[in-house]
């Protein structure tokens, strides 16, 4: 049976959170003189010049209807890095405890993991890039806290088995961490319907790819409440700004035009699949749940050099371990996925 108090870390139990003068007073009032802001504005047109709501509920409440999951259940982070890096300070003693990764994935896990001075435990994804269930179970220790799991993966674009997923959240005591952030262009289902089934599970999800909005910063978390709980006890009080805040607002209510870009996406991968096909340098190209390919390629540097000179930037990922060779391109506009075949054709 998981429980949270058996993996938090002692201090945090016993923190006391920091009180900004918008959590000590939530209500609407007409004039404010609590919290030192410049009363006379900003230089800017939007009155920049009062601190935002620190718990950004509009925002949630938003994505709440959209998500199915109260406002409670959901924290946003600058970025998702900022959610995976609250996760460490909260639930991992330094150098005591371990976390377990599985490669090839996501690489801000083991930035944030050493950051926080955690053992990392790597288990290998499998030749067809699922989880080594075996491997796993042998790794797991007392002093693991967390798994983390990127499904869509990045970089190979394949979601992970669901059954695997499952089988780690009823059987291991930790954190099971499920990043989702390409989960808008799989055909799977999210895992955040789980909540309820799942006291361990922890939803990693973001505006940053099919909601187009990575320059605002703007992740999410979805858990129990009481995980949630934590994660908002140790953040920093204003961790989304206010323009930010304002702006997912704004993009959120547009559900439409970002359904019909996901499709345009999906439909350009299928496009683009074909023709790289057709390259003899393509050996391989891996099945996709992403808005990227996997393209493993008879010479990933010398094509990867060739694009940069013709203003192209592929992501090399041939020296990643199962990923050699390879190369990810992200799913582009038409336009410019027509530049990158026909540029593709003059390589020698």
């Amino acid at each position: 049976m998981f429980d949270i108090n058996n993996i938090l870390r002692e201090n945090i139990k016993n923190l006391k959170p920091y009180s900004s003068a918008r959590d000590e007073f939530q209500g609407e009032a007409s004039v404010y003189l609590d919290a030192n802001e410049n009363a006379f504005g900003s230089p800017l047109d939007t009155a920049y010049n009062r601190y935002p709501d620190p718990l950004q509920f509009q925002v949630k409440k938003r994505l709440s209807e959209i998500k199915g999951v109260p406002p409670r259940n959901i924290f946003l982070g600058n970025g998702s890095d900022e959610a995976i890096d609250i996760l460490f300070r909260s639930f991992c003693n330094p150098v005591a405890d371990n976390v377990i990764l599985v490669p090839p994935t996501y690489g801000m896990y083991e930035v944030s993991a050493n950051i926080n001075d955690v053992q990392i435990k790597k288990v290998n994804l499998t030749d067809d890039y699922q989880l080594n269930m075996e491997g796993i179970a042998e790794a797991i220790d007392a002093h693991t806290k967390m798994i983390f799991i990127c499904s869509p993966n990045n970089p190979t674009g394949n979601s992970i088995n669901r059954d695997d997923i499952e089988t780690l959240l009823t059987n291991f005591k930790g954190l099971v961490v499920v990043d989702e952030a390409y989960i808008n262009f799989s055909r799977q289902k999210s895992f955040i319907q789980e909540l309820t089934e799942y006291a361990n599970l922890v939803v990693l999800q973001t505006l940053s790819k099919a909601w187009g909005l990575a320059g605002l910063r703007v992740g999410m978390a979805f858990a129990s409440e009481e995980i949630i709980e934590v994660m908002n006890k140790v953040k920093p009080p204003y961790n989304i700004n206010e323009a930010s805040q304002q702006l997912a607002l704004q993009a959120l209510q547009n559900t439409t035009q970002v359904n019909a870009w996901i499709k345009e996406v999906l439909a350009e991968r299928d496009k683009l699949v074909l023709e790289l096909r057709n390259f003899e340098f393509v050996l391989d190209i891996y099945p996709s749940d992403a808005n990227f390919i996997l393209v493993k390629t008879t010479d990933a540097k010398g094509i990867y050099n060739y694009l940069v000179q013709h203003g192209i930037i592929v992501r090399d990922r041939s020296k990643v371990e199962l990923c050699e060779g390879s190369l990810r391109f992200t799913i582009g506009t038409p336009k410019e996925n027509v530049i990158l075949i026909n540029t593709l054709k003059n390589f020698k």
